[in-house]
């Protein structure tokens, strides 16, 4: 009995201070929810982690793209930072060659820039987007997976 009571007396103080219900935690870490396959080929998953926040003035996503998957062609009226938080994947901005992006690279758009990125052809993708939330996406142009599948060719990712 007496370890009993000792044992709650050392971890009754744990459940005391315990985390505080009365904030709003999100985690990065779940998947989200399937993207409905709107603008982009393959599988996606997107878990908002702050979106329309009037105060933050911008939005938090975390996007993953299952190998073999790409966004269309598209811009935003604000700059765009992705973080690759997982996998590799691929980024191309109007008018210029394609990157291979991987884990731990971070790559800012300018506003009004026409690009895509998407999973790699062998790899799934996880990034996080960041963005200004006043205006909603402007998709300009279907991505052909014929065009994907050329540039997986020319870049040969490992």
């Amino acid at each position: 009995m007496k370890k009993l009571i000792t044992s709650l007396l050392i971890i009754f103080p744990f459940f005391t201070f315990a985390q505080n219900s009365e904030y709003d935690i999100k985690s990065y870490k779940e998947e989200g929810t399937k993207a409905p396959n709107t603008h982009y080929i393959g599988e996606a998953w997107l878990n908002g982690l702050f979106h329309d926040d009037k105060e933050l003035n911008y939005n938090i996503t975390k996007a993953t793209f299952k190998a073999n998957s790409t966004l269309d062609w598209h811009k935003h009226f604000t700059p765009q930072v992705i973080i690759i938080v997982e996998g590799t994947g691929y980024y191309q901005e109007r008018g210029k060659n394609p990157v291979i992006l991987t884990v731990g690279d971070v790559i800012k758009c300018d506003k009004d820039i026409e690009h895509w990125h998407s999973s790699s052809k062998e790899n799934d993708v996880t990034y996080l987007a960041i963005y200004g939330g006043d205006q909603p996406t402007v998709w300009t142009e279907v991505l052909s997976q014929e065009y994907y599948n050329d540039i997986a060719l020319k870049l040969k990712t490992p």
